[in-house]
């Protein structure tokens, strides 16, 4: 078999240096953004305007020299890190309640086993052998969901507070030009990409080692108990994605059906009541609810391939560095992702608004090339030559060039996946512009055409994953499917830096309009947006894509833990579990889009209402009551997550425990098959109505104009599309892809309990 080149005691050094080399990357990038000063600074000297960023930022383009408008977007970012820290505040309070009351199910499920008993059990996979007691796994499962919880709701936290720290200065900044506005607003989203991605490494590398101290030889008990940490970080990151998905969309379309639509006003005018709840609502959905989501499928995959290895010969023979290599791929991840971030910010400047989406684009090609050649070495130093991978009861034999091609898969399908959907929801490419021409005849057409688009638009993405899923699988069974999960997320940092990058482009958009700056920042601030719609689309893509990997391989572990050999659909327990496995996305997008509609329905009327009863507000000689929309908006989406939250966490439950494991095996793989191509689907419908609408305002070529301009009938269609894709695309179709790990890594953490007490109805009859 061989032995692992890189040595133990290297292993131990080099994962917590990397992740610490990824933190300290992190807060570097967030010095360099403070820089960009928000309070007027009359006496600053000339020398303070080293690397572009200069303390005296009033010079405007045009000759305004206006302290005003530096003091009014200060005052507006203000007014949105509030409205965000508020919220956020008042969901982790009722995600807290959730935490603690489900780390208790957890202990009394997994305790009771085993009658809670504190003898040493006969191990799962090799009886001849003593392991540990259920208890203790109750215990340490208990410890790790808390850990992965919290860690998510950090990460998610961590991000929103950056992303509002840093969008009124990528607005300051646009005023010297669209290449200075977009490095600040990459080097905010990094900071939260190397952030999350080091935490999420840093935290289960000590809670391994930690672990470790009690299970010593144990390491089959010791990596089923770890895997808590998966759950723990995708519960929180449905709350996240759901709550904040249902903030963002109640404020957007109130903002867009009554200001745009009805009032003819421009997007994010201060006149509009709903706009700093529309500002707020980008941070809370699309920054929070994304890094939690990120956090949570990298906590999974990790968590999927430790507990194959722990039962394969990495495990049984207790090779230290060969186990850890999930955190090893992460590991070497984030050192590529550093190098290519400076790609953006460093080796090359933008110059022209031309050269921002394939900058970002580039930023993607550039880490999947280095990162494939990271893998390489990672597989050839940190395990052996040849091993064996548990496969359903038996050993396979694999080689380590087999392992590199199973996480290189993974790494370039979601490359393909990302560049399918950028072509699917970018308006430089014909079908987001044939979207945009169908607004020639109504909403109607608009709806047809985006909906055509969506289904369309899943076809290229499954096969990059059925690809992706054959070849793992040949090679290196389960465990082959999992890495290949975490070669689509080892570029995770880089992936996130792009997400968060859209958000803040489009606060500082609305900032620039609500403080009264000139057109030509509105244009740079735009033009920033813009792209960033187009990779956030992508990164969603990559978000779902690795959420089926996942999903899949957790599925592959359950099946294992819960002891059975074959799962036939022909039989009549698991082909129930199938097709209601399968409705299940529909019953959950269903809720979450009602959620937004009965939210959004709240919204209009009280933004309506103060248009109606405020003497002044069209005039703008009067301000709106922004604090009662804001309220709406956060009470709503507190209110309407918790349906949906809990369909997702107590159906394994009601399933395992009254229907047994094979029914429970049918409900993961039927919410896995139709989850993943809803989920693809609603993004990029979304995408493809949100950019089609922003093509007609823009009017950048021949073909826009003739559909324009801003008020045109064209336009109000598309507005119409764009509100009918906000739901899909930051409500339901992100949430999607939680649901489907979520439903797995619950299986997989109470399997031992399914399979001792479940399927009580069939034991009764």
């Amino acid at each position: 078999m061989g032995a692992a080149v890189l040595s133990e005691l290297a292993t131990e050094i080099v994962v917590p240096v990397c992740a610490l080399i990824g933190i300290a990357f992190s807060l570097i990038q967030w010095l360099m953004v403070s820089r960009v000063k928000l309070t007027p600074e009359r006496n600053a000297s000339a020398s303070t305007k080293k690397n572009g960023f200069g303390e005296y930022l009033i010079e405007e383009e045009d000759g305004i020299n206006d302290h005003g408008v530096v003091t009014k977007c200060a005052e507006i970012q203000n007014a949105i890190s509030e409205g965000a820290t508020s919220f956020l505040f008042t969901e982790y309070q009722y995600v807290g309640i959730f935490m603690i009351a489900f780390a208790i199910l957890i202990f009394l499920f997994l305790g009771s086993v085993e009658g809670f008993s504190t003898k040493s059990q006969p191990c799962t996979y090799d009886k001849e052998k003593t392991c540990k007691p259920a208890l203790a796994t109750a215990i340490f499962s208990t410890v790790s969901f808390l850990l992965g919880a919290v860690t998510s709701v950090v990460s998610g936290f961590l991000g929103m507070k950056i992303a509002t720290y840093a969008n009124a200065r990528t607005t300051l900044e646009a005023r010297k030009g669209v290449g200075k506005a977009f490095i600040v607003a990459f080097r905010s989203g990094a900071v939260m990409g190397f952030l999350l991605a080091a935490n999420g490494l840093l935290v289960l590398y000590i809670a391994i080692n930690l672990f470790k101290l009690y299970y010593g030889d144990d390491w089959e008990g010791l990596f089923e108990a770890i895997t808590g940490y998966g759950l723990g970080g995708s519960s929180m990151a449905l709350f996240g994605r759901v709550g904040g998905g249902i903030y963002t969309k109640a404020a957007d379309v109130g903002a867009d059906l009554v200001g745009k639509v009805e009032r003819n006003i421009p997007e994010d005018d201060p006149r509009n009541p709903a706009v700093i709840a529309d500002n707020v609502g980008d941070n809370v959905g699309d920054i929070a609810g994304m890094g939690s989501d990120l956090f949570g499928s990298y906590a999974e995959s990790s968590c999927a391939a430790l507990v194959i290895a722990s039962i394969s010969s990495f495990g049984v023979n207790h090779e230290f560095t060969a186990m850890l290599y999930p955190l090893l791929i992460s590991s070497v991840g984030i050192l590529v992702c550093l190098i290519t971030t400076l790609f953006a910010t460093d080796f090359f400047e933008i110059k022209a608004v031309k050269e921002i989406e394939p900058a970002l684009k580039k930023q993607l090609i550039i880490s999947t090339v280095l990162m494939t050649v990271g893998i390489a070495i990672v597989t050839w130093i940190g395990v052996p030559s040849s091993f064996t991978i548990y496969n359903f009861g038996a050993q396979k034999a694999v080689k380590n060039w087999q392992l590199f091609l199973c996480v290189g898969v993974g790494l370039w399908a979601g490359l393909i996946i990302g560049f399918v959907t950028e072509y699917y929801t970018s308006n430089a490419y014909s079908p987001v512009q044939d979207v945009a021409d169908s607004c020639r005849t109504g909403a109607a057409t608009n709806v047809i055409f985006g909906l055509a688009l969506g289904y369309k638009s899943v076809i290229i993405p499954i096969f990059a994953i059925a690809i992706s899923i054959f070849v793992s699988f040949s090679f290196a069974a389960m465990y082959g499917v999992a890495v290949a999960a975490l070669g689509m997320l080892s570029t995770i940092a880089t992936g996130l830096a792009i997400d968060a990058y859209g958000p803040i482009s489009d606060n500082a958009g609305g900032i620039a309009e609500m403080a009264g700056m000139s057109h030509h920042i509105r244009e740079r601030t735009d033009a920033l947006d813009a792209a960033g719609n187009t990779t956030a689309a992508i990164g969603k893509g990559f978000a779902i894509g690795s959420a089926a990997l996942v999903s899949l391989a957790l599925f592959g572990a359950f099946v294992s833990r819960a002891a059975i050999s074959t799962v036939d659909v022909l039989t009549p327990k698991v082909f129930i579990g199938l097709i209601v496995g399968a409705m299940l996305p529909y019953w959950f997008s269903a809720m979450t889009m009602k959620s937004v509609g009965s939210a959004a329905l709240k919204m209009v009327e009280e933004v309506r209402r103060q248009f109606n009863t405020i003497p002044g507000l069209m005039e703008g000689t009067a301000k709106p009551d922004y604090a009662t929309c804001v309220k709406i908006s956060t009470d709503a989406s507190i209110k309407e997550m918790i349906p949906p939250g809990a369909l997702v966490m107590l159906t394994p439950l009601i399933v395992g425990t009254f229907f047994g494991v094979e029914t429970l095996a049918g409900v993961l793989a039927g919410a896995l098959v139709s989850g993943v191509q809803i989920a693809i689907s609603a993004s990029n419908t979304g995408g493809a109505w949100d950019n089609a609408k922003k093509y007609i305002e823009a009017g950048a070529s021949e073909h826009a104009r003739t559909l324009g301009p801003k008020g045109s009938d064209p336009h109000k269609a598309a507005v119409i599309g764009d509100t009918v894709g906000d739901p899909l695309k930051d409500t339901s179709g992100p949430s999607l892809n939680i649901l489907i790990k979520l439903m797995a890594v619950e299986s997989l953490v109470f399997a031992p309990f399914f399979a001792t007490h479940g399927g009580l109805l069939f034991k009764i009859f």
